[in-house]
């Protein structure tokens, strides 16, 4: 989640290269067309395997119906939400938060969860876990993030500092030094690995982050966050998996997780 609006809202005269799977930006971050990671893989999306199936693996979408989900507080799924092309696809255009986030009807402790994502033109989102629906309190107060953004569009300015606040990292508190990005209308894989208070966030095969919830260091990062205020945020040992509308496309697909005892 950031809060640029105005490089949020300047995906509107490119957006009708989404669909297209066209390509923008550029850096020593970008991957090459081609790296060796699990999107280039010609696989069967949405489903698993019988070593998957086997390993306690299971789908929060199968590719037809959004049923393990609903709306962050509240019963039914958004209307901004919908599945097109075996694609969860966030077809928000609005550049501003609206309400629309959401979250698994199950709720996790120990896991792994993988996910495909790929964003448009100054896309923004999150995947958030062990979110508990707090009275008066958003999905991102109440959660820690696994950052999902189209980073070119965000660049660094005398009010915005992009690290923290990049693709695969931990939403404004810890910052990556290896990063493999592909571009926008390009898949990326994801994964978020939180057994106890040991959290890691992959991206392409490549570990961004990992830390220690409630430690010294995190306590620290917190303090020093817009998260300070927030008597909720991430204290919840268990809770949903929870993805953000913030008001610009995005697209989902491949998610799975495994609860580890």
């Amino acid at each position: 989640m950031t809060t640029n609006t105005t490089s949020t809202l300047a995906f509107i005269a490119a957006v009708t290269l989404l669909g297209s799977g066209a390509c923008a930006g550029s850096g020593e971050e970008t991957a090459d067309a081609s790296a060796e990671d699990t999107t280039a893989a010609e696989v069967a999306h949405n489903s698993l395997s019988a070593e998957e199936a086997a390993g306690g693996w299971t789908l929060l979408f199968d590719g037809e119906a959004m049923d393990q989900w609903r709306g962050y507080g509240r019963d039914g799924l958004p209307e901004t939400w919908i599945v097109e092309n075996g694609e969860m696809v966030l077809q928000a255009s609005s550049g501003n938060m609206d309400g629309g986030d959401i979250i698994t009807v199950a709720e996790y402790t120990d896991f792994e969860l993988t996910f495909d994502f790929k964003v448009g033109p100054s896309g923004n989102s999150g995947v958030f876990y062990r979110a508990v629906e707090t009275d008066g309190k958003g999905l991102w107060q109440v959660s820690a993030e696994y950052q999902v953004l189209d980073d070119p569009a965000y660049p660094e300015s005398d009010d915005w500092d992009p690290r923290t606040h990049r693709t695969g990292e931990n939403y404004d508190l810890e910052a990556a030094d290896n990063r493999i990005v592909h571009p926008i209308g390009e898949w990326n894989s994801g994964k978020i690995v939180a057994r106890g208070n040991t959290v890691q966030h992959w991206l392409n095969g490549t570990m961004t982050v990992e830390y220690e919830l409630y430690s010294e260091k995190w306590n620290g990062q917190v303090e020093a966050s817009k998260f300070s205020v927030e008597e909720h945020y991430a204290r919840a040992p268990s809770g949903s998996i929870g993805l953000q509308d913030h008001g610009t496309p995005v697209w989902y697909r491949n998610m799975k997780i495994r609860a580890m005892e």
